[in-house]
């Protein structure tokens, strides 16, 4: 295959688990086929010396880094990059990363969906009083961190069936309504315009029963190692699909109000009613690697915004991927 005339450059910054996962050799030959190359960026030198990129991908969260963005954007005012600083710190927070869910003006004659009631407390005593929970909160509640930075403290969570269980936790923490689901979640992976949706085995649904069990709450950072998950896992592969129309319009919606690229969000179906769905975390920058042929989708991808920008760039007018900061790139 002949080289294309043209080749972009992306360089990107990602914490090595998250570099092993995503960059595999399978994505950096297809993008350079396609006249990209993904170049990784050296962390233990300033940015600002290196490049030129065309885009600057990234999942760092540091101040440091930040501060590193801000001088290579100012030095390189028409850089891309992937995605801004200022956006992610949305998701980081969540209390703030479902707010969002909720000022979507997403129409659907037959669904509707939300997010589950959650409250943020800061005290171990409002934490030990449920009466003071407000917002019609009730057991079983989700226990989880208020700050989700993708780091193993991040993904520590609890089911709190009772009073019991409430003692083994320690604020500031979020609770969140857990609502039965039949054990399914779904993963909506959002790539630009593109959204797939793929299903998984999630918590199982819990009884009334259970509501007065002697443990009051565990612990849990995976849903595959949740006691009792394997019930489930022979029927979640053939569980029926939300409405395709739907995702998209939430999706659509997310990336318009979070000014992001790169996200996934998990969605829940209510088992009291079919038609309710609850959307229950947002991720930037999710593991794309377990998503059907990822490489293909990223590719297109990188190959639309960079396209995209050159255009925008030859006619002297944003596009879809600008966000308001003129970070546009011709070379």
């Amino acid at each position: 295959m002949a080289e294309p005339v043209r080749r972009y450059g992306i360089g990107y910054a990602l914490a090595p688990k998250k570099r092993q996962s995503f960059i595999q050799v399978s994505l950096v030959n297809l993008a350079r086929e396609r006249g990209i190359d993904l170049i990784q960026i050296d962390m233990e030198k300033p940015l600002v010396n290196q490049g030129p990129f065309d885009c600057v991908l990234h999942k760092m969260c540091s101040d440091d880094w930040k501060k590193q963005l801000q001088e290579y954007s100012a030095k390189n005012p028409k850089v891309l990059i992937i995605d801004p600083p200022e956006a992610i710190e949305r998701l980081r927070n969540r209390i703030s990363m479902l707010e969002v869910v909720t000022e979507l003006d997403v129409k659907s004659e037959t669904e509707s969906f939300g997010i589950p009631k959650q409250t943020l407390i800061y005290d171990s005593k409002a934490l030990l009083d449920p009466n003071a929970w407000g917002k019609g909160l009730q057991f079983p509640v989700i226990a989880k961190p208020l700050v989700a930075d993708g780091s193993a403290k991040s993904h520590k969570m609890s089911l709190v069936y009772n009073q019991d269980g409430l003692s083994k936790l320690k604020p500031p923490i979020v609770l969140q309504e857990f609502v039965n689901h039949g054990g399914i979640i779904f993963k909506v992976f959002v790539v630009g315009d593109y959204v797939k949706c793929v299903v998984r085995k999630s918590l199982p649904d819990v009884s009334e029963e259970k509501l007065d069990s002697s443990e009051g709450c565990f612990s849990f950072s995976l849903v595959s190692n949740v006691p009792n998950c394997e019930k489930i896992s022979h029927k979640y592969e053939d569980a029926e699909m939300p409405p395709q129309s739907l995702l998209t319009s939430i999706a659509h919606g997310l990336r318009q109000a979070t000014k992001l690229h790169l996200f996934n969000f998990d969605v829940i179906r209510d088992t009291k009613n079919g038609n309710r769905y609850l959307v229950i975390d947002i991720n930037y920058f999710p593991g794309y690697a377990k998503m059907p042929s990822y490489e293909t989708v990223l590719t297109d991808f990188f190959w639309d915004v960079l396209n995209k920008r050159d255009m925008a760039f030859g006619n002297l007018q944003g596009s879809d991927c600008v966000e308001g900061k003129g970070k546009l790139v011709a070379q």
